[in-house]
């Protein structure tokens, strides 16, 4: 038992603590304003681990690892640039000054383990990138290669669906800005833009299970993605209680709601708000 227990902990590499010591440096501003632990370091944190692993294991060079890390980085560079430039948004801060939790900060005992628990929690969700530039393989090297290239494909789809479905929304409130967005992916989905979150993480989760090459491996990347599929669920679970704050009177809205899914498309799920397994 103590020997399989060795290796387990042996086949991750020390890499893992490098990582975890950048995220807590690049998610700390959160002890300026909590919602940046898991908001602008969120994304600071994937893009600087996505850059570490390339520059710490260059010398293992493979072009699907490096093109899944390059996509992890537009990924959390989007939205970290996203985020920072909403924050000098008068009408958001407007907004968040409004709202009845933005005062309200925790102690900083809790700030502490709400700082080490999501910079964990990013390492664990990266986990399959730096177990793929480590080129121990638990199939064969053909298997492998076709795990990774349907994998990055699944990425690149669900960015390309994030990206589209930003892109239309923020054309639509441009003209319409005090109405719901029922255009482009709109009207396939209510939610595609975390639909296209959720694509991306199952892209990356899928090109490194050639490398999972020890049961903790599995679990620790296996860990991440059902973690942020979840924060996924109950980021659509609070948007969809605002929503219906919001519109929830207006007629149109509601035949909306009930015509299309609210985040998986053609699957008919209409609500989340009596989810009860989700994280956020």
């Amino acid at each position: 038992m103590h020997e399989w227990l060795s290796q387990q902990i042996a086949s991750i590499p020390f890499a893992a603590v490098i990582l975890l010591g950048l995220c807590l440096v690049l998610s700390a501003g959160g002890f300026y304003r909590t919602v940046y632990f898991i908001s602008i370091g969120y994304g600071l944190s994937i893009a600087g681990m996505a850059v570490a692993n390339v520059i710490l294991f260059h010398a293992n060079h493979s072009w699907l690892t490096l093109l899944q890390a390059v996509l992890l980085f537009i990924y959390g560079a989007r939205l970290g640039t996203y985020l920072m430039v909403r924050e000098f948004n008068a009408g958001f801060r407007k907004y968040m000054e409004a709202s009845p939790y933005s005062s309200r900060e925790p102690n900083a005992v809790i700030k502490i383990l709400i700082w080490i628990t999501v910079a964990l929690l990013y390492v664990l969700m990266v986990s399959p990138n730096l177990f793929a530039w480590q080129k121990q393989l638990a199939f064969s090297a053909s298997s492998t290669l076709l795990l990774q290239i349907i994998g990055c494909a699944v990425m690149i789809g669900g960015l390309l669906l994030e990206g589209i479905a930003d892109m239309q929304k923020s054309i639509f409130k441009k003209s319409e800005p005090k109405r719901f967005c029922d255009k482009g992916l709109y009207s396939i989905v209510r939610c595609p833009n975390y639909l296209g979150e959720m694509i991306v993480w199952t892209g990356n989760f899928i090109a490194g299970i050639g490398f999972y090459t020890t049961p903790l491996r599995f679990i620790i990347a296996l860990t991440g993605y059902v973690c942020i599929v979840l924060i996924m669920l109950g980021s659509t679970r609070r948007l969809e209680l605002s929503q219906d704050k919001r519109y929830g009177s207006n007629k149109e809205y509601q035949a909306y709601c009930k015509r299309v899914p609210i985040v998986l498309p053609i699957v008919p799920l209409f609500s989340l708000k009596k989810l009860k397994v989700y994280l956020g």
